[in-house]
């Protein structure tokens, strides 16, 4: 019957347990903003599939790039939610790079007469980015 009797804990320092299981509600929020943007950079890629394929006259290759780029961006930024989710700090900086590049689309948003559009994605792109670089993320990533 070894094993079946629990030992008694020797020496002077208590076992102590880490939860694990809990992510901070900052990290929980980015992983779930990012998640929400790759859905509706998705839905973009969508829209620009439907158009290439009904467009009269276009420029097929630019159009088949522009198509291109915004389908991996989806997909960069649902992997990353993922990662994000799963604690992998390498993740992090990443995420901030692709938060931090709506900035300037924001603002030459704003200056094409779309501010309606360009100052809430200037905003999400600076509110993502805060929330990843906060404290209770940093060390729930392990970093701090």
């Amino acid at each position: 019957m070894g094993g079946t009797v629990p030992r008694p804990t020797t020496g002077i320092v208590a076992r102590v347990t880490i939860d694990s299981d809990q992510d901070p509600t900052t990290l929980r929020w980015a992983v779930r903003l990012l998640r929400a943007e790759a859905v509706a950079l998705g839905l973009v890629a969508a829209w620009l599939v439907w158009a290439d394929l009904t467009a009269a006259t276009t420029d097929l290759p630019s159009a088949l790039l522009v198509t291109a780029f915004a389908l991996g961006g989806a997909a960069a930024l649902w992997a990353l939610g993922g990662a994000l989710g799963r604690r992998r700090a390498g993740a992090r900086a990443p995420a901030i790079v692709l938060q931090l590049m709506l900035l300037p689309v924001g603002w030459y948003m704003i200056g094409g007469g779309l501010g309606w559009l360009g100052v809430p994605l200037m905003a999400l792109g600076l509110g993502v980015s805060a929330l990843l670089v906060s404290p209770p993320t940093t060390r729930a990533l392990g970093l701090a």
